[in-house]
């Protein structure tokens, strides 16, 4: 009898251990290397608790089944032992510092992003992702593609309900990527189990992670922070393809941003009629705004303000296309302005003021968009000039003739950063040309293609401190960075020219108007 109950009690102790590690309900052990650290990390430090169970719980069962009354067992009178106390202090220290170890490993490789090969920024908003390849000139948002009529119960549910997106996260595999977390509103979480990375979205802070994906496939997370009414629709699916086919799509993506470019340039001259702005501006609206106002256009008394007869929707329509593409601070209403065209803000502003019964029977062009756009733009610009540092004897003076040899690109047609600098200074406008293309590749997706930024993540450069104070400060935060934020160092991946001309066109650009030009050789380092 006592043989059966001890091997009843082992069966018991060992066998919840033995079967977790291919349970449903275990951790995945994801498809990179860091998540099959962290995998064997959990499983590790799981055995040891089993242990300590099987030691614990053993012992405990042993002592209530061996000494019971009924046996006449007496229990024992003795009080402080030194070395019952010394063990029981010890034991336990020894088995944390052993737990510790391959945890500490594992969490500093889980914290070095050093020598990504590619850096992807994830901006978080109520509530869809927003991602902007660096290096790539390509960004876009990824919102939940789940039917309404899924979620409503009108339709039976998807095999991925809730895990689908209209745009998926595409990234190469066996390529180290690094990502910059961020938020427009509230504070989100971005989360991928397959790769072991869960990382908040902080507005006004940067965090970072990063992963080099092992095999191709597709990979769904969601957003794990309380982030407001829809949290529970923010999904993340990323589509992991070989290298091959990661340098095509971007080529693709590219391709479809011009088309989309010459599409939008030439919806400006188009004239729609009231039923083509109502069909199109209906779409629009359920797409982006009815998860806070409502398909009825009433909204959440309280929380989302109503459009149905709503001052917006009835008054002037400059005020009402203001606060679409422009948000409102303060509120979860958010800029629109980059997230749609001239003509879905046309659409959709014709739609919400004559829907639901407001009627006001105004209809709004591409054209009209347009013109609000850049009258707002140019106001901005005025009053960033008129808030510029106006002492021109303060700026400083444009530098001497170079003397060096002209920069050469590799054999990749990558920039040589240590190669001379041209012999012949360069003219103001010469700079100013090719700063403006340096600048919108390796600069726009923070600083935005208007210098704007997007503060607090991103500070804007109108006017900034940075850009109308001295030119060696300006220089130094361009070439080496700043530590703690998204800011990069592009000593090396940029020439002394394409310091000198992004530099140049920073400090002249959007009102700016500084004034001063700087050459190739006041890079330091660089044909002195």
């Amino acid at each position: 009898m006592k043989k059966w109950l001890y091997c009843l009690l082992i069966m018991m102790l060992f066998t919840p251990s033995l079967m977790a590690a291919g349970s449903s309900f275990n951790m995945t052990q994801g498809v990179t290397e860091i998540s099959g650290k962290v995998y064997h990390l959990h499983m590790t430090i799981f055995y040891i608790c089993c242990a300590i169970g099987i030691v614990v719980f053993g012992i405990m069962i042993y002592a209530m089944v061996m000494h019971r009354k009924s046996k006449g067992a007496v229990a024992a009178q003795f009080h402080e032992s030194t070395k019952v106390e010394i063990a029981w202090t010890v034991t336990p220290f020894i088995i944390l510092i052993l737990m510790a170890i391959p945890a500490t490993k594992t969490l500093i490789a889980m914290e070095d992003p050093s020598n990504a090969e590619l850096t992807i920024k994830v901006t978080g908003s109520q509530w869809k992702w927003h991602y902007s390849y660096f290096d790539h000139d390509i960004a876009f948002y990824s919102l939940l593609s789940t039917p309404k009529s899924q979620i409503a119960g009108s339709e039976a549910k998807g095999s991925h309900y809730l895990l689908e997106v209209d745009r998926p996260l595409v990234v190469p595999t066996q390529r180290k990527i690094r990502f910059l977390m961020t938020s427009e509103d509230v504070i989100h979480s971005w989360w991928v189990p397959a790769f072991a990375v869960k990382k908040d979205a902080n507005p006004g802070f940067i965090n970072e992670a990063w992963t080099r994906i092992d095999t191709p496939g597709t990979y769904r997370g969601q957003c794990t922070e309380l982030c407001g009414k829809d949290h529970g629709f923010m999904p993340i699916v990323v589509q992991a393809v070989p290298e091959a086919e990661f340098d095509a799509w971007i080529a693709k993506q590219k391709q479809e941003a011009n088309l989309a470019a010459a599409a939008a340039s030439a919806a400006l001259d188009q004239t729609l009629s009231k039923a083509e702005l109502m069909s199109q501006g209906e779409q629009v609206y359920l797409a982006h705004c009815a998860a806070c106002h409502q398909p009825n256009g009433e909204g959440l008394k309280g929380v989302f303000p109503s459009l149905k007869a709503s001052p917006i929707a009835l008054g002037p329509v400059s005020a009402h296309l203001d606060i679409v593409i422009h948000g409102k601070a303060g509120t979860a209403m958010q800029a629109f302005g980059k997230q749609l065209s001239a003509q879905d803000i046309a659409a959709v502003t014709t739609y919400e003021r004559n829907a639901w019964g407001n009627d006001t029977g105004d209809l709004v062009q591409a054209k009209m968009v347009n013109e609000h756009l850049m009258a707002n733009q140019g106001a901005a610009l005025s009053s960033a000039a008129q808030g510029a540092l106006p002492d021109a004897a303060s700026k400083l003076p444009t530098s001497p003739t170079s003397t060096n040899n002209a920069t050469a690109p590799d054999k990749n047609n990558q920039p040589d950063p240590n190669a001379a600098v041209s012999r012949a200074a360069l003219t103001h406008a010469e700079l100013m040309a090719e700063g403006e293309t340096v600048y919108a590749k390796y600069c726009a997706a923070c600083h935005q293609l208007t210098g704007t930024g997007l503060p607090p993540a991103f500070p804007a450069l109108i006017a900034s401190p940075i850009v109308t104070g001295p030119v060696a400060n300006h220089i130094d935060i361009v070439m080496n960075g700043k530590q703690s934020t998204a800011m990069q160092a592009f000593a090396t991946q940029l020439s002394p020219q394409q310091l000198a001309a992004v530099i140049t066109y920073e400090r002249n650009a959007w009102g700016n108007n500084r004034g001063d030009t700087v050459q190739p050789t006041d890079i330091p380092g660089h044909g002195k």
